[in-house]
C-alpha cells in the first residue's frame, strides 16, 4: 500500500484557503496538554510540519518559544504574515521534519499538528527524539472532522468522492501502530486523550475550509475544484440552509516521552 510519504502532499496549493478558512484546536486541547506540563511559559517547543502556524501560534500565546518547521515555503509566508499581529511571535524555517539539521537536544517540546501521517514516520520520529532534551515529550495531535453518516462532513466527503481521488492515507487515529515508531525512536511512554468538539463556520468559510483539507486543493485538478466547490454550495444551499454550519470534530493527541 502506498505509504502518504511517498508521493508527499502540497498543502501549498491551498495556501490562501489554508490561511483564511482553517480553524486550530480549542482551548480544550491546550488546557489538557497543560495538565500533563505541555505547552507551558518558557518551554522551548519545535511544530514539525507547522503549515501556517495555527499551532505554533496557540503555544507562543501560551508563553512557549516556538519554532515552526515546514516544507511549503507558500504555507509558511501565510504563517510569517499572520504573525503581524502576535505580541509573541514563533520563527519559521523551510526544513524537513524528519531531518531539520537542527541542533540535538534543543527542545522541551516536540509537536505536530495534524500532520504525524504525512511524514516518514519512523524518521521522524527518530528526529524528535534527537531535538528533544532529557526529559522532553513529543506531541502528536489531530483535529479532523468527525464524519459519521448523516453529518454535514460526510455528506462533504461523498460529494468530494466525484470529483477526487479516495482518500490516500491511512487513518489519522491509528495511534496504536504509531507507537511501534515510537518505541523504536527510543521512546517509553506515552499519555493518550481524545474528545469531540463542534466548530462554527459560515457557508463559505467551510467550502474554503474543504478547499484546504488534503483531497481539496492537494489533491484535484483547478478544473475539478471549481466543479466541486460549485456543487458543494449547491448542496449547502439546499439542504444545510441558514448563515451557520455547525460541523462536529474529533481531537486526539499522543503525548510520548
Amino acid at each position: 500500500m502506498p505509504r502518504a510519504y511517498d508521493t508527499p502532499i502540497d498543502y501549498g496549493l491551498a495556501a490562501e484557503d489554508y490561511g483564511a478558512y482553517r480553524q486550530g484546536f480549542p482551548n480544550a486541547f491546550f488546557h489538557r496538554l497543560q495538565g500533563l506540563g505541555v505547552g507551558l511559559a518558557g518551554q522551548r517547543l519545535l511544530d514539525l510540519g507547522t503549515g501556517t502556524g495555527l499551532l505554533a501560534r496557540e503555544f507562543a500565546r501560551r508563553g512557549c518559544l516556538v519554532t515552526g518547521v515546514d516544507f511549503s515555503a507558500r504555507l509558511l509566508d501565510v504563517a510569517i504574515t499572520a504573525n503581524a499581529g502576535e505580541v509573541v511571535r514563533p520563527s519559521y524555517l523551510r526544513l524537513r521534519a524528519e531531518a531539520t539539521r537542527l541542533p540535538a537536544a534543543s527542545f522541551d517540546i516536540v509537536s505536530a499538528g495534524t500532520a504525524w501521517h504525512l511524514f516518514n514516520r519512523p524518521a521522524a520520529a527518530r528526529e524528535a527524539r534527537r531535538l528533544l532534551l532529557p526529559g522532553g515529550r513529543l506531541v502528536i495531535a489531530h483535529l479532523d472532522w468527525h464524519t459519521a453518516p448523516g453529518t454535514i462532513a460526510h455528506a462533504t466527503l461523498r460529494l468530494m468522492e466525484r470529483y477526487g481521488p479516495g482518500d490516500p492515507s491511512p487513518s489519522t487515529f491509528l495511534y496504536p501502530a504509531w507507537t511501534d515508531d515510537l518505541i523504536a525512536a527510543g521512546f517509553t511512554a506515552w499519555d493518550v486523550f481524545a474528545f469531540t468538539t463542534t466548530l462554527t463556520y459560515t457557508p463559505r468559510a467551510w467550502r474554503g475550509r474543504v478547499r484546504a483539507s488534503q483531497r481539496g486543493a492537494p489533491a484535484m485538478t483547478p478544473a475539478d475544484l471549481d466543479k466541486f466547490d460549485a456543487s458543494l454550495g449547491r448542496m449547502l444551499s439546499r439542504h444545510y440552509p441558514g448563515p451557520t454550519l455547525e460541523i462536529e470534530h474529533r481531537v486526539f493527541a499522543l503525548i510520548a516521552a
